[in-house]
């Protein structure tokens, strides 16, 4: 299938390689230039601009970094991707996490235009994208989902079709809004257990081997005995979904008390230097609330 891939951070360039050796032809294209010339190197071929997309192939993903940015990739007067006249019967895939008041807007272009338009959030790091494990949740007409099913599953085996309009946006913030809660308890278990002297491997055996050790926890382990903050999403990127999350509560009359106590949290690792760290650094913050060394 010809497939554009349109964002080249960490997520959308892991996307680019699963469908580059899925077999299909790749177009590319990133704001910022530099990030495709690996992908060139595998056989992808680099678009000058986001409107080139549609020349070039049947699908168009976007993976961006917000609202805003899909906004002026979408909507954009003139080259938006969801109106644009080249698209017209084409497919618009946002892989993005974003909010749905702006991923309606491009619902509302794209219907206008004749693009059919899919949200299709992920849940998952590059790691889990390399290594064939993502969970996609799709929303939208079923008959778009169907045709496309094949290429979402070329990029993860865990595809689901939640429902129409954007439930899979709501899921996808519900999802990481428990992954945020995650990290904080995690966080406050390692910072209680070290303060009373508990060696962070011990602590981090049990915890792995008890009821409490979900994928999240384990995946966690790892970097928290090498006391590595190496991002796979950042701690304002979190910060960014933590937010989405609770606009949508809002929207939806829902209060998020736990939730808006995490989101005060991670805002403090921005606001003392830890925001491009891993979402983890929530440990950092409490270590240096409690005085302690990590490690």
């Amino acid at each position: 299938m010809d497939v554009s891939v349109l964002g080249l951070g960490q997520m959308g360039s892991a996307i680019a390689e699963r469908l580059v050796g899925a077999g299909h032809k790749v177009s590319v294209w990133n704001r910022s230039k530099g990030k495709a010339d690996d992908l060139v190197a595998r056989g992808a071929f680099e678009l000058d601009a986001s409107f080139e997309a549609w020349a070039r192939s049947d699908v168009c993903i976007t993976m961006v970094a917000d609202s805003q940015a899909l906004a002026d990739v979408a909507l954009a007067p003139h080259s938006g991707l969801a109106h644009a006249a080249t698209g017209r019967g084409k497919t618009l895939i946002d892989m993005s996490t974003v909010s749905a008041e702006v991923s309606g807007h491009v619902a509302a272009a794209a219907s206008a235009g004749g693009v059919r338009y899919l949200r299709a959030p992920v849940s998952g790091n590059p790691g889990v994208v390399r290594a064939g494990n993502l969970t996609i949740l799709a929303s939208g007409e079923e008959a778009v989902f169907t045709s496309v099913e094949g290429l979402l599953r070329d990029i993860g085996p865990h595809v689901f079709h939640v429902g129409e309009g954007d439930a899979a946006r709501i899921i996808k913030l519900a999802l990481n809004l428990m992954v945020a809660g995650t990290a904080e308890l995690l966080a406050e278990c390692v910072a209680l257990a070290e303060a009373h002297g508990v060696r962070r491997d011990k602590l981090l055996e049990v915890v792995g081997a008890s009821a409490l050790a979900s994928p999240l926890v384990k995946y966690k382990i790892g970097p928290l005995l090498a006391d590595d903050y190496t991002p796979t999403f950042s701690s304002r990127l979190m910060r960014k979904d933590v937010d989405l999350a609770l606009d949508a509560a809002a929207a939806g009359g829902v209060p998020l008390p736990v939730t808006s106590v995490v989101q005060q949290l991670l805002q403090a690792c921005i606001s003392t230097g830890l925001g491009e760290l891993d979402f983890m650094a929530l440990l950092l913050r409490l270590q240096r609330e409690a005085g302690q060394t990590s490690g």
